[in-house]
């Protein structure tokens, strides 16, 4: 595309109302508008599923990260003893690259984490949603045999 045509269509752009920008949306008049309302669903053997994922990571990051790191590191050593420059700029990559892959477990980590704790939770929640209806119709019985019903 030519410099030409590109400040052509930038200005036809603004001539067109500039002011009224819509990111990730259609317009109102053409169905666009507010997200539906809903209840929370949530699965545990899709909580699960992601928990599993984060942790394989987590283990996959462990490995290629300590491949990587050991060959980098060994790399810039052998350049280093050998008096190029470039050996100490590579032992400055291999120490971020190390700082890189830590933070990548640590998200996954809490990810893992998050979502065992988060179906734990679930679980203790369904537990006691399930005592409380059974409770309730402990006492429904009660005051229907009390009525004669």
């Amino acid at each position: 595309m030519a410099w030409d045509e590109w400040e052509q269509l930038k200005s036809e752009a603004a001539e067109r109302d500039s002011t009224r920008m819509q990111l990730n949306q259609l317009p109102p008049e053409a169905g666009g508008g507010p997200p539906p309302q809903g209840d929370l669903k949530v699965n545990q053997q899709d909580l699960a599923a992601i928990g599993n994922a984060a942790y394989r990571l987590y283990g996959d990051l462990e490995k290629v990260g300590d491949h990587a790191r050991a060959s980098t590191q060994k790399a810039a050593g052998t350049l280093k003893a050998e008096t190029f420059a470039l050996g100490g700029a590579l032992d400055h990559v291999a120490a971020r690259w190390i700082e890189q892959v830590r933070s990548l477990q640590d998200a996954c980590a809490h990810i893992s984490n998050h979502l065992d704790f988060t179906k734990g939770a679930h679980a203790g929640d369904e537990v006691y949603i399930a005592t409380v209806v059974s409770n309730i119709e402990t006492l429904d019985k009660g005051f229907n045999e009390r009525s004669g019903n």
